[in-house]
């Protein structure tokens, strides 16, 4: 089942409120100390995760868990993204193994739908996290319930200013539907806003494809989310005999082997995005105002 994305919070006695934790799902199904997790695409992740398999294997019964698994950054304490896809590249066992000591996983468990031989996704969301309260109480890391908000509205405060993912509002009378074919859970993500400088122009296969980005001096990474053939036609006329040196002292990783030409003059443009990655780059950019030129 999966939150549909809004820009309207919903309120009512009807709702509860949970934390958007920025990771990968995970449903784990144990068979009295079996265990075998699942990605959302139903792809087996026992080798990518042996920690968590250790974890859950803990515990008798027969259930099936719904979660996120996530990596906490170690300096703001918020789950990083960045981190998880890391992990999750990994596939060699001693690689794996050494990651899960230096940064383990934990798994956020927010819903239960199979407890022994029942199975619980026609019962009401409330009734299952009841279920679920009994079945983890005493367990411990890495292995955690979702908290739970009666005030909406507070919450989405409280992560816009920790910065946050998003929230995520659930009816409490909700079942378990596959999918998104439902009114019953609804998203709602933070957007932040950037004044950056766009330095140069980069191209391949002859044609405009992003834009680098400086922001207090710094690459800000690449931005194409907001480019249309107008502005793009705009962009070619610019004068971009500028060097490197004359924004970077060192060309940044993530412009290597890039066909970048670099302007003259910056450009003030306006970006939004999701996060900034422990790198200092911001993820999922995408331009808002871009120097005076329509968009």
């Amino acid at each position: 089942m999966s939150p549909i994305l809004t820009d309207e919070i919903p309120y009512g006695e009807e709702w509860i409120y949970q934390l958007k934790w920025d990771g990968f799902r995970i449903l784990a199904w144990v068979q009295e100390g079996k265990v075998e997790l699942y990605s959302k695409k139903m792809l087996l992740r026992n080798k990518s995760y042996p920690d968590l398999v250790k974890a859950l294997s803990r515990y008798p019964g027969t259930f099936l868990l719904d979660g996120e698994a996530v990596i906490l950054d170690g300096a703001s304490g918020q789950p990083s993204f960045q981190l998880m896809q890391q992990r999750d590249k990994l596939s060699d066992a001693s690689l794996i193994k050494r990651a899960a000591n230096r940064q383990p996983v934990q798994y956020i468990m927010f819903d239960l739908l199979q407890l022994g031989d029942l199975n619980l996704r026609s019962l009401a969301y409330e009734e299952r996290r009841f279920q679920l309260q009994k079945l983890t109480e005493g367990w411990e890391s890495p292995l955690y319930l979702a908290d739970e908000f009666e005030d909406g509205e507070a919450l989405w405060d409280w992560v816009v200013h920790q910065g946050w993912e998003g929230m995520v509002c659930k009816k409490r009378q909700s079942k378990y539907k596959v999918g998104k074919d439902h009114q019953d859970w609804f998203k709602r993500k933070t957007i932040l806003h950037f004044d950056v400088e766009i330095v140069g122009v980069i191209w391949k296969d002859g044609r405009v494809s992003s834009l680098v980005m400086r922001r207090d001096g710094l690459y800000f990474g690449r931005v194409s989310s907001g480019l249309n053939e107008r502005v793009k036609m705009r962009l070619r006329e610019l004068p971009a005999n500028a060097l490197q040196e004359d924004y970077f002292p060192d060309l940044p990783k993530g412009l290597r082997n890039a066909d970048v030409r670099w302007l003259n003059s910056p450009l003030e443009a306006r970006v939004s995005g999701r996060e900034t990655t422990t790198l200092g780059l911001l993820r999922h950019p995408r331009l808002v105002d871009l120097g005076g030129i329509p968009l």
